[in-house]
């Protein structure tokens, strides 16, 4: 063999002997979780998803708990209500969070797969606020005129047709902002405005996440949107909301939330996958105790002991 076969024979062999070695470490990664246990850390592990009006307040609880116990890990993702409801049907999930109930075909599916029935649990409840941009000189709205907003076949497109002039908005269109239809805050608000009669217009921006229609609305002067109450900042505006024009507006917060004048608030849920046991019953009845019912509040939302 030359001296040059010889050199190109040894950084073969080398690459390909790093290969397998990411690939066996790769494989050896992928598989440090044996039954719900993390082989690295020793770890029990939950796993948590579901609704990304919940994603804050799931990650805050799932931090707090790890000052109360270290032996457990609470893994959350978001992805909305009909994903977390997805994988408890696929018994991929320790606990599902919804903003939705779960539907009485979704829990025949999870109980024909799984041979256990989603259990249900209120864990908090949250005000559905309306925001538009913060120089937009709207204050307040009423149900109907937000069903001929979002609505088919309604017939509100201007600002100019709510009174107002809304000077940032050069078009005087309202666009409208909406979540994706695997959302469980979609499905409430659509049925908050229309019941079951009518469906949403085509033409939204439809928006993944919470968090991303408030940072939207933000930043576009013509928006209106709707999105949990939490997730408020400096640069939008929420509205007060009527059933109808004869009746208050109320403002999207705790007290009204309480005392059920505002009209588009909801509870917040998780599910578990049949009876809840173990370490999944335990972390749920932390989140029920006074230390996860204050997370509740701070994260913009209204704990069950208000109620």
């Amino acid at each position: 063999m030359t001296k040059r076969n010889w050199i190109s024979y040894a950084i073969i062999s080398i690459f390909v002997f790093l290969v397998c070695g990411f690939v066996i470490l790769g494989r050896s990664y992928d598989k440090t979780e044996v039954n719900g246990v993390d082989k690295e850390t020793g770890r029990s592990i939950i796993k948590n998803k579901g609704s990304d009006t919940m994603v804050n307040l799931a990650q805050a609880w799932a931090e707090a708990y790890r000052g109360v116990a270290d032996t457990v890990s609470v893994e959350v993702a978001g992805g909305g209500s009909g994903t977390g409801v997805a994988a408890l049907i696929n018994g991929t999930v320790d606990i599902a969070n919804c903003s939705r109930q779960v539907k009485d075909e979704e829990k025949q599916k999870a109980l024909e797969n799984t041979g256990k029935e989603p259990i249900e649990f209120i864990v908090g409840y949250d005000a559905l606020a309306v925001y538009v941009h913060k120089e937009n000189p709207l204050d307040k709205i009423t149900i109907p005129q937000l069903a001929d907003i979002y609505g088919e076949e309604g017939n509100i497109t201007k600002w100019d047709q709510l009174g107002i002039a809304n000077s940032g908005c050069k078009s005087d269109k309202i666009i409208r902002i909406s979540r994706q239809s695997n959302s469980g805050t979609y499905f409430y608000f659509r049925e908050a405005l229309f019941g079951k009669a009518r469906d949403f217009e085509l033409g939204s921006l439809d928006l993944h996440g919470s968090k991303d229609v408030v940072e939207v609305i933000g930043r576009t002067p013509c928006a209106i949107g709707y999105s949990g109450m939490g997730y408020a900042t400096d640069h939008v505006k929420m509205l007060e909301v009527a059933i109808t024009s004869d009746e208050p507006y109320y403002a999207p917060n705790l007290e009204n939330v309480i005392a059920k004048t505002y009209p588009i608030a909801r509870p917040l849920y998780m599910y578990s996958l049949g009876e809840p046991t173990g370490e999944a019953k335990a972390y749920l009845d932390w989140i029920f105790s006074e230390e996860g019912q204050k997370i509740v509040e701070e994260l913009g939302f209204v704990p069950l002991e208000s109620k």
